[in-house]
């Protein structure tokens, strides 16, 4: 007996080529069976509408590019961990770990996510309609034309952007503390610029440049774009906006013998 359920939009004899949608009914589910069963429908169509997530892990875990999950619940931890180019949507909350190591494709959250969204992620984008817990764009990377972005609507907990490599984070709201703890790469633009004293050692804050506003602008008009009509606009005058930059490349080179 089976707490999901799977239906798809075209005849169980239709043709080898994946249909247009699907639509899966988790429930209570298992993470492994409720994974079977959306990977089972994702096989048969493109685009797949879950209903009633309710914290099962690694939905949309290495998602390729073409594939799309519309969720409505809460999914679990590792949500599109690996993505690989697809696209997903919560309407509801994210928890620890959204898009954990994704690669390239885009996350978009319409609630708050909790610890580690990000983490390591090397491409794509997530964007957070509300705000998100700690360690979030912990050890993010880039790499050639691969630049990773996270966007927060909200605040933010400690550690945002924690050992960061590359990418960009746009937080529109507050951070926590230790804010670019060990960050040696990218940039963290701040609606909200910080008091000196909270500035770690290591990194520079400065407004915005002129090289700066096609790439922000860009993220805060896709931000605009996914909530409209849900969250105040952040797009428009930069004025106040910051960048957070590390000064150097290797923050804790003199800690090192040569």
């Amino acid at each position: 007996m089976t707490d999901a359920t799977v239906t798809l939009s075209a005849e169980e004899t239709a043709a080898e080529a994946p249909t247009p949608a699907a639509e899966v009914t988790l429930g209570l589910a298992h993470f492994k069976e409720a994974n079977e069963q959306v990977r089972a429908a994702l096989a048969r169509a493109d685009a797949v509408t879950i209903r009633e997530a309710n914290a099962q892990r690694y939905l949309g875990c290495a998602l390729p590019a073409g594939k799309s999950l519309d969720i409505f619940g809460t999914p679990g931890n590792d949500l599109g961990c690996y993505l690989d180019g697809g696209r997903i949507e919560v309407f509801g909350n994210g928890q620890d770990q959204v898009g954990n190591t994704m690669n390239n494709g885009a996350i978009t959250i319409h609630g708050r996510v909790g610890d580690a969204a990000g983490y390591a992620m090397r491409g794509g984008t997530i964007l957070v309609r509300d705000d998100c817990g700690w360690r979030a764009g912990i050890h993010m990377k880039e790499y050639e034309a691969k630049r990773p972005a996270i966007v927060i609507g909200g605040d933010a907990g400690a550690f945002l952007g924690e050992y960061m490599a590359g990418g960009i984070i746009v937080l529109a709201g507050t951070p926590g503390d230790y804010l670019g703890t060990g960050m040696h790469g990218g940039v963290i633009y701040l609606r909200h610029p910080l008091s000196t004293d909270r500035i770690m050692d290591g990194l520079i804050q400065e407004p915005v440049g002129e090289e700066d506003v096609p790439t922000l602008t860009a993220l805060l008009d896709a931000y605009d774009e996914a909530f409209a009509g849900e969250s105040p606009p952040l797009g428009g005058d930069l004025s106040s906006w910051h960048r957070l930059r590390p000064a150097s490349a290797r923050p804790y080179g003199g800690l090192y013998a040569h």
